[in-house]
């Protein structure tokens, strides 16, 4: 069970791996972009690609639904960002439990964004948990574990892809050792967990007022999606690349364009200042600053936000 790009590694190396994959479950398809064409999603494509029978339920709970699952008579249900919360009958079908592959250090990062706000709120080590699933939201009992570093500049895209990886090797790695009875499922410290809400569009607008580390965190953690953002002279200015300059004195308010160059534009925050590498905007590709000014212009006083 899974949907997005994430899932991916999981599938590919259970069937490098020799294991009898009987189906995949993933959400239904959607329609995207500006023309709102019906886009599969991700792990669909792969599965057909690999001529594995395809099953995309709208609700789980439909006693139809339960029936269909029980009819393959699975010895596991894993799941890697499937996207939603299998009900207690769906739960107790697989005769030795549903695995789910999640891409944090569990309890903390429950939920849907746990990649993207380990990278927004400055960790420096994140990391993938398997764990035996119940009806909760990532609350079940852990099976392993497998920490990752973040390194100062990643992106939540980058670790996106790395967590992907590593999560396939430990999902092999849980299967094994639970046919050999070498893992011990543990609960899960309850009072400790943290949540990653679903990023939303919103979310991604700069507060300039706020420290220079914690704005560039912001942008890395949401490069590539859904984006980081701030206005200039009214226009929508996507932020894909910065850096943090803390050897500057800054007295001007947070938001001013303190000076603009081909290396890019040094704004003002709650404490230093920050360069602005890359940007983008509506009537543009995304580009480095350099290139940007080669065509238009930004100017050294003006204020970002509005």
């Amino acid at each position: 069970m899974g949907t997005p790009d994430f899932a991916i590694p999981s599938l590919d190396l259970l069937l490098e791996n020799g294991y009898q994959v009987i189906l995949v479950i993933t959400q239904p398809d959607k329609h995207k972009g500006r023309g709102k064409k019906l886009s599969m999603p991700p792990v669909k494509e792969f599965a057909l690609s690999h001529n594995i029978d395809v099953f995309q339920p709208q609700k789980l709970r439909s006693p139809e639904v339960v029936n269909i699952l029980k009819s393959y008579n699975p010895d596991f249900f894993v799941t890697a960002a499937y996207g939603k919360i299998l009900p207690k009958e769906v739960l107790e079908i697989p005769k030795f439990g549903c695995i789910n592959v999640h891409a944090s250090l569990l309890p903390f990062y429950r939920g849907a964004a746990p990649i993207q706000w380990s990278v927004v709120n400055g960790e420096k080590v994140t990391g993938v948990t398997t764990m035996l699933m119940d009806e909760g939201l990532d609350t079940g009992d852990i099976l392993l574990k497998e920490e990752v570093q973040i390194e100062a500049d990643m992106t939540g895209g980058e670790l996106h892809d790395i967590l992907g990886t590593v999560g396939a090797r430990l999902l092999i790695k849980t299967l094994r050792e639970m046919k050999e009875q070498k893992v011990e499922p543990i609960p899960q410290d309850h009072s400790r967990s943290s949540y990653a809400a679903m990023l939303k569009k919103e979310d991604g607008l700069l507060d300039w007022s706020k420290r220079s580390q914690e704005i560039h965190d912001k942008v890395r953690g949401f490069n590539p999606s859904p984006g980081a953002y701030t206005f200039y002279e009214g226009q929508k200015m996507r932020i894909w690349k910065t850096s943090v300059e803390t050897d500057l004195c800054v007295e001007a308010d947070p938001g001013t364009v303190l000076g603009v160059s081909r290396e890019g534009i040094i704004v003002a925050t709650g404490d230093y200042a920050i360069r602005i590498e890359e940007v983008q905007f509506d009537s543009c590709r995304r580009m480095c600053v350099g290139d940007y000014l080669c065509g238009h212009k930004i100017y050294e006083g003006e204020t970002l936000g509005i």
